[in-house]
Order: structure tokens, then sequence, then C-alpha cells
């Protein structure tokens, strides 16, 4: 049965899944009426640029929770070492522990990345810069904190395609630990 919603914001996260499950292609107008329970006059009331507004708000929604929860507290972290292992923790939730595609990565293989191209461009570079701007806290040169930070999040996206594959959300969780225990294990 649709979740039925009375505001703009309530729509926002059942359009997320919405594309987490179908794509940004697969996602057409039926479907997202279906699962929203709204009619398509009510979507373009919320949504007048149609499914790529939609698109837009979930990526901006998706950047702007990463921004709260993960770049931020990396970047003005007093205990960088805390804020590592808390965007572990973060992303483990957010991830759901292995079981929730990225979307932002979705639409990056996607053939609509070029759509989205400064959306996905800025998600994975914010989250590259935060992550070495703590390790750099922590005692990394600034080279080598970059590299580790692009090592996790290669690793970390990596290992929710892979759990994915193998519909084995362990992939994930094991990966991740790695990745933590691979950014702690640095410098002092």
């Amino acid at each position: 049965m649709a979740k039925i919603v009375a505001e703009r914001s309530d729509v926002i996260p059942v359009l997320a899944e919405i594309f987490r499950e179908h794509g940004f292609e697969g996602a057409s107008l039926s479907v997202i009426s279906a699962k929203t329970g709204l009619g398509k006059g009510s979507l373009y009331h919320f949504f007048p640029g149609g499914k790529e507004e939609m698109a837009t708000t979930v990526l901006r929604e998706i950047d702007q929770w990463f921004e709260d929860h993960v770049y931020a507290p990396l970047r003005q972290a007093e205990d960088p070492r805390e804020a590592i292992g808390a965007m572990c923790r973060s992303v483990a939730d957010y991830f759901r522990s292995g079981r929730r595609v990225c979307l932002v990565g979705a639409f990056a293989l996607d053939n609509v990345r070029d759509r989205f191209a400064n959306q996905v461009r800025d998600y994975f570079a914010g989250w590259r810069t935060a992550l070495a701007t703590a390790l750099e806290k922590t005692g990394n040169d600034p080279g080598s904190a970059r590299e580790l930070a692009e090592e996790a999040v290669i690793a970390i996206q990596g290992a929710l395609v892979l759990g994915r594959a193998l519909d084995d959300p362990a992939v994930f969780e094991r990966a991740l630990a790695r990745v933590e225990a691979r950014l702690l294990a640095g410098k002092d």
C-alpha cells in the first residue's frame, strides 16, 4: 500500500527509495505516483520540474545529511580519531549496514551521470576532502591523508556494490571495519 504524503518534505525520502529501487529511468511517474500515493498533479505541484527536480531534491537531501553527519564532524573535530569512528558508524547506519544502495553512486554509474554531474562530484569530493582533513589532524601528511581518504571512500563504495552483488551485507560490515582500523592505525 502506498504511503500517504501530506507535504513536499514527506515525499523526499520516499522518492529516494524509489530511485534506489528503480533507478532514474525506471522510476516512471506512474511508479512514483503509486509508491507515494500522490497523483501526477500533486507531484507536479510539489516538483514543477518533474522527475529531474525530484532527483535533484533527493540528491540535495542526501548531500545535506552527509554534510551534517559526516563531512562537518570530520572537518571540525577536536578529536579527529573519534570523528573517524563516528563517520564509520554514521555510514553503517545510513547504508543500513550494506543493505541500502548508495544512490549517488548509482547515479554516478548510470547514464544520467552527466545530468547530475556536479552533485555526484561534490558528494564524493566532499567526503574525500573532509576525511583527509581529519586524517591530517591525526598526524598524516597532506598527501598520505588524501590517499587514505580516497582508499576509504573507494573501499566503502566498493563494499556496497560487492555486498549487493553477492546479496551478502556482511561484506560491507567487514570492509567498513577494515576501513576504520586502517584509518585509525595511522599516526597520532
